[in-house]
């Protein structure tokens, strides 16, 4: 079974608690909690590779969109901020041996990054994305893993969230 998956990785974005827990998703976010344990569950009895896409932010903010920055400003504690509590995964996931962490500063896990480059030398052609936001993060991450020629993209639908159904049912 595991030749089958060897050449597939499972990206698990930015399921940190300041995203999950915090204002931003709400409901939507903790629903889908369940679903990511299981597909890392699965993947991980099918050899899939399983890389963890994570926010950590400079406390100043300026490792962050300029859109964003307003929130580290004086006085303000921003999103995901390098070893504060809101940057660890929400509870009920964790980072085994054999798993994958990358550290992004954009929506799309490719942009500044490595992980193309680590994904192609272990020999990964096909990825499955789950996590949050639909529409930025996600979609983002799909969006370059396309322009980048990886074989096949799969968005598992009932593992990803949004800040409303209607925002997410559009990707």
């Amino acid at each position: 079974m595991g030749d089958k998956w060897k050449h597939t990785a499972l990206l698990v974005v930015d399921m940190q608690k300041d995203f999950i827990d915090g204002p931003v998703l709400g409901k939507a976010g903790k629903a889908i909690v369940p679903n990511v344990i299981e597909a890392v569950q699965i993947a991980r009895q099918r050899g899939i590779l399983v890389v963890w896409v994570v926010r950590e932010h400079d406390p100043l903010g300026r490792d962050v969109e300029l859109f964003r920055r307003h929130f580290y400003s004086a006085g303000k504690e921003g999103l995901a901020v390098k070893g504060q509590i809101g940057a660890e995964l929400v509870d009920g996931l964790v980072i085994e041996e054999g798993d994958y962490k990358l550290v992004k500063t954009r929506f799309s896990a490719f942009f500044a990054t490595h992980l193309d480059s680590y994904l192609k030398t272990n020999g990964v052609d096909s990825l499955v994305v789950i996590g949050v936001q639909t529409p930025n993060c996600i979609r983002q991450t799909v969006f370059d893993g396309v322009a980048l020629d990886y074989k096949s993209i799969t968005v598992i639908v009932d593992a990803t969230a949004a800040a409303t159904a209607d925002v997410h049912a559009v990707l």
